[in-house]
């Protein structure tokens, strides 16, 4: 792997593989967080948008040059990042890399598409709302980090897109998208040098050296999190719940390893995972329970989601708090440590043999932290945890005076 910084203050990695299949991300370091001074939505709204035509293409052109090349353009929107990646042909990735760049650099966001694309994102918008398990989420999140940036959807409002403007499209990009908040990640089978080569000549084409980096958005902490308990009659079939509260940061290095093991050994993917083991395979109440932990650069949220018939809500709510006393109680046997950080890095080492994968989480380490962690680095990271690790982070996360609850019923 071959990283670093071009001049115009673009940060780039490149990454041989063995497959005919390229990938190439362009990853900035700007989402639902920054939209201060905007409306709600703006940047999810960009990342639409953004396909609809630059100063060389149409909307149609553009099109049909991916159809050309037989690839695949993707894009996505977080609370602090937007990405947009391509899958091609390891031949056509110089095309496709090109492509992105002018996206990113020269969109027109004409009058007609803005007007078509505010009726995709508002049925978008009722989509998620017809969804509990989707909107329960975007909901917990937005009463945890009430008045915060962070509590702000990522689709917006119905309201705030209809009042999204041509100019107000043009600005945001102006503003947040400079090279210096960009890394560009490839990963194909093309030598290294050559790659590295291309993506600094694209870079001179697309950016002055001189080019001014723009105004640093400074991260707002979300201030301590009010607690909250809160049920919702929706009506529903069954009923939806989070339980969740503030976790550790990006940048809070040895608790969010610990927090990782954390959630994966409470409800993770594998299927004995602690609440999935009790709630589904010993009881049967759950189809599925899951505890996800979501990092931001300046604090982070775990949350154990669930959905169940509505007369078995608060077995599954005793069984929770059951295992989360016993998690801040009890130290891990080192059996069960031990198979823990195996399946764990298992699984990093499954999702990082896809080309893609790598790609987009090359492209995340460049913007977060600059540089790339290497397998071993991350090895080295989760073997260092220990099992009073994982209990002070239960008792720290799960603290029942902190902890949050949303129901839906």
């Amino acid at each position: 792997m071959i990283s670093g910084t071009a001049k115009c203050g673009m940060k780039y990695a490149v990454k041989r593989s063995g497959s005919a299949v390229g990938y190439c991300a362009l990853s900035i370091k700007c989402g639902t967080r920054d939209e201060a001074g905007f409306h709600g939505g703006i940047a999810h709204f960009v990342e639409h948008t953004i396909f609809k035509g630059t100063t060389n293409r149409r909307a149609s052109a553009i099109n049909s040059y991916l159809d050309r090349l037989g690839g695949e353009l993707n894009a996505f929107t977080t609370k602090e990042e937007i990405v947009y990646h391509a899958t091609v042909l390891k031949e056509d990735l110089k095309k496709a890399a090109a492509l992105l760049l002018e996206l990113a650099t020269c969109p027109t966001f004409p009058e007609h598409e803005i007007n078509t694309e505010k009726g995709v994102v508002t049925d978008e918008i009722h989509s998620y709302k017809d969804t509990p398990s989707e909107d329960i989420y975007d909901r917990f999140e937005e009463k945890l980090f009430k008045g915060h940036p962070l509590s702000g959807n990522i689709l917006g409002t119905k309201a705030s897109v209809k009042k999204i403007t041509q100019n107000e499209l043009v600005r945001f990009v102006k503003e947040k998208f400079t090279p210096s908040k960009m890394a560009f990640t490839i990963v194909a089978d093309i030598d290294e040098k050559k790659l590295e080569k291309d993506v600094i000549s694209l870079c001179s084409k697309f950016f002055s050296e001189e080019i001014n980096a723009g105004a640093n958005d400074v991260p707002c902490t979300p201030p301590a999190a009010e607690p909250f308990d809160i049920t919702v009659n929706k009506r529903n079939h069954q009923a939806n719940c989070i339980i969740g509260g503030i976790a550790p940061s990006l940048y809070q290095e040895r608790e969010r390893i610990a927090t990782v093991l954390l959630c994966n050994i409470l409800g993770g993917p594998a299927s004995n995972s602690i609440l999935n083991a009790s709630l589904r395979e010993k009881h049967g109440w759950v189809y599925g329970v899951e505890c996800g932990y979501t990092q931001y650069s300046d604090t982070g949220i775990v949350a154990i989601s669930l959905g169940c018939d509505k007369l078995n809500l608060d077995k599954c709510l005793k069984a929770i708090d059951k295992e989360l006393r016993k998690l801040q109680d009890e130290l891990l046997s080192d059996r069960r440590l031990k198979a823990a950080k195996k399946q764990l890095l298992g699984q990093l080492a499954i999702s990082g043999d896809n080309g893609e994968t790598q790609c987009l989480s090359m492209g995340k380490g460049l913007l977060a932290y600059g540089k790339i962690s290497t397998g071993k680095e991350n090895k080295e990271l989760v073997q260092a945890v220990s099992a009073e690790d994982i209990r002070e982070m239960a008792r720290t996360i799960f603290n029942p005076e902190k902890l949050s609850r949303l129901i839906y019923i």
